[in-house]
């Protein structure tokens, strides 16, 4: 633990980095991120991204034999092992691949997954959350240091002051000062939104507002109530106005209902009687929308992905996506868990809706998602123009393996072993990119998303 100068200082510099953000429609772009940031702690080898200019490309890149990719996904739901696999594999602004395996069900209903099946995102939908957010800093309406108080006057917390505290940014890179999770165990029971952010008045904290970090799914989805207060429109009307439908997401939808309209979806399973059992999707954790609430396709994700890497300025402009995958906090726990973690992070922190991690020496933005039966992850290689989203309909742990495994591969990494042994691991070769070739997060409470 920090002492409190130290923390002071932390949240002087904080303050000072986000107060050139009080600008109208230049706010992004002039935006100076400074190296090194004297804000909360700095994760070691994530050097600071201007937020004027976009990500440095890498000038060489390996072969990537996206069929061999495939031919994983494939062999994961041979035999029943999983129900049914989305992946998206995106680099230089196109879609490398972007198809279904499995079945959408696996009773006697169920259909093929394909491109346009329909997935619940769990925490995948923070990314839209900041996303959405700093498009209206960039319109001149809202600012990172805005104070949540402004648009909810109602808001508590139970030290003196602390609400008074709470910014626009605290709230999207999970600074609030909350314990871990608040209140996920009330949501799960049915809990409304509503009531449980009036509780947040007499929950516990560990520190004042943006000076530690804890997950947070209730508290999070407070970024909802600045929307619809800056805008007049629903949050997720919000969303759909000004990213699902520029960016050609026809797919996406916000909450049960959403998903259950869709052409095709995929059923969540758990394990139940020797195999997967399907179900009907809770509606718990689409009470915080802005948390977990998004349902998309992986074609909608594969444009998700060309946005994010900075190929839609229309939409996102890379002064903005900078500023998006600048980590604002360390989070060091993330660097444990799953083995690709403790072999291949060297520096974890969590951004505005993304987390940012040093992966082998790369700089990845990075979330994962799980809610009951549905599972996903995302990771952005910015150096090398690169994206992938997996999706599936299972609590399986078998296909998060599959994302590292094609990071690896994407980075000409070799000896790490994340998938089981009888997948088969594709060969890797360098080449010029002038030359390329054609083409749970495990950290969270229970079943809440992360």
């Amino acid at each position: 633990m920090k002492d409190s100068s130290t923390r002071q200082a932390g949240r002087l510099g904080l303050l000072a980095m986000l107060l050139p953000l009080a600008v109208a429609s230049a706010a992004q772009v002039d935006l100076k991120w400074k190296t090194p940031v004297a804000h909360a702690p700095r994760p070691a080898g994530l050097t600071g991204v201007p937020a004027t200019q976009a990500a440095p490309r890498s000038l060489a890149s390996p072969t990537l034999d996206v069929r061999s990719f495939e031919a994983m996904a494939e062999e994961m739901v041979a035999g029943g092992r999983i129900p049914g696999l989305a992946v998206a594999i995106v680099q230089n602004g196109r879609v490398l691949s972007a198809r279904g395996y499995g079945v959408t069900d696996s009773s006697r209903n169920g259909l093929p997954v394909d491109a346009h099946t329909v997935f619940r995102l769990a925490s995948l939908s923070k990314s839209f959350a900041g996303a959405v957010t700093g498009i209206l800093v960039n319109d001149g309406v809202l600012r990172w240091d805005s104070k949540l108080v402004d648009y909810v006057p109602g808001f508590r917390l139970s030290q003196p002051d602390a609400a008074q505290q709470v910014t626009v940014a605290d709230l999207l890179s999970h600074r609030v000062g909350l314990t871990r999770n608040a209140f996920d165990r009330d949501l799960e029971a049915n809990a409304d939104f509503h009531t449980l952010t009036n509780k947040l008045a007499s929950a516990p904290m560990t520190c004042a507002p943006g000076r530690c970090y804890a997950y947070q799914n209730v508290a999070f989805s407070l970024i909802g109530d600045i929307v619809f207060a800056t805008t007049g429109q629903f949050y997720s009307e919000t969303v759909t106005r000004r990213i699902f439908k520029p960016l050609g997401m026809h797919d996406a939808s916000y909450g049960l209902d959403g998903i259950e309209a869709s052409a095709r979806w995929a059923k969540p399973h758990v394990r139940g009687g020797g195999g997967w059992v399907p179900l009907m999707p809770k509606p718990s954790y689409y009470r915080v929308a802005p948390a977990a609430g998004v349902n998309a396709s992986i074609s909608d994700m594969a444009q998700w992905l060309i946005a994010q890497t900075g190929h839609r300025p229309d939409v996102l402009p890379a002064p903005l996506l900078a500023t998006l995958h600048q980590p604002l906090i360390d989070t060091p726990s993330e660097m444990r868990g799953s083995s690709w973690r403790r072999t291949r992070l060297s520096s974890a922190g969590y951004a505005l809706g993304w987390r940012a991690f040093n992966y082998a020496g790369h700089e990845v933005a990075f979330h994962g998602g799980a809610v009951q039966g549905y599972r996903g992850a995302m990771a952005l290689l910015p150096d090398h123009d690169f994206a992938i989203a997996i999706l599936w309909n299972s609590e399986s742990a078998l296909p998060s393996g599959l994302l590292p495994t094609i990071l690896d591969s994407a980075l000409g990494i070799s000896g790490g072993q994340w998938l089981d042994d009888d997948i088969t691991l594709p060969a890797t070769q360098f080449v010029n990119q002038d030359d390329e070739a054609p083409g749970s997060d495990t950290s969270a409470a229970r079943t809440a998303p992360h």
